[in-house]
Order: structure tokens, then C-alpha cells, then sequence
């Protein structure tokens, strides 16, 4: 099955997972769909990921993260950049999530980073997503 924006189609698997109480969920692996949960799981959205083998293909287990009463910690997450409309940010006007609360993750010269590493490195990119 080809996909035409396979970003998105992780992005919707996350919040359908989350919603629905799932423990984990699996994702077709990618190299830049490794690293965005790399920048989820250090900002705290997921528990963890693992790159797994599935009937020969590779496929990203994300282990998602719970708060008090089974409430997700991922509230939301929208993905900004489409294949159809490309949205990019300078390191000056990089996006404010939330006044801060949220994070808008980033695809740099220097690698797949949040909004607030993307400032501190004065590098702008293209603007994958935002999570809250």
C-alpha cells in the first residue's frame, strides 16, 4: 500500500492509539519517522520505541505514555507541513506551541528538532508538526 504523506498517516496512528487506551502501536519504520519519536520520547509525549522485524518488514513500536487516571499525556498533534502545502519557519519566527506548553517539531539542516532547540541553534527547517 503506498501512502502520499507517510508523516501524517504516524501522526494519525499515534492520536487514534492514544485515544482509544492502546499500550502500544505499530508504525511502518522510516528513518525520519525513528527520529521524530526520538524527539517525542525526549520531550516526554511517548514512553518508548522500539524498531522491530514483522513478517520481514521493519516496523516502529511505540510504546505510548499514560498520566493519572489513564489519561494520555499526548493530547493532541497536528501535522502543519503537507505534501500539498509546504510550511517552513526561520529560527527567528519558529512557531510557539501552546505559549510554550507544546512543542512543534522541526526537520532541520542539523536533524529533526524541536521548535525550542531550532532557536537556540538559530537554524530554521520545515515544520513537520505540532504537539501539546
Amino acid at each position: 500500500m503506498s501512502l502520499s504523506d507517510p508523516i501524517a498517516d504516524m501522526l494519525t496512528r499515534l492520536r487514534n492509539a492514544s485515544a482509544g487506551g492502546r499500550e502500544t502501536v505499530d508504525i511502518p519504520h522510516s528513518r525520519l519517522k525513528g527520529e521524530v519519536a526520538r524527539v517525542l520520547k525526549k520531550e516526554g509525549f511517548i514512553a518508548d520505541y522500539a524498531t522491530e522485524s514483522q513478517g520481514g518488514r521493519r516496523v516502529l513500536r511505540v510504546y505510548l505514555r499514560y498520566g493519572a487516571q489513564q489519561q494520555p499525556v499526548l493530547r493532541g498533534i497536528r501535522r502543519i507541513s503537507r505534501p500539498g502545502c509546504r510550511v517552513y519557519a526561520t529560527a527567528e519566527r519558529s512557531p510557539r506551541v501552546l505559549n510554550g506548553l507544546g512543542v512543534a517539531i522541526l526537520t532541520t539542516s542539523g536533524g529533526i528538532m524541536t521548535d525550542r532547540e531550532a532557536r537556540r541553534a538559530h537554524v530554521g527547517g520545515e515544520v513537520l508538526c505540532h504537539v501539546w
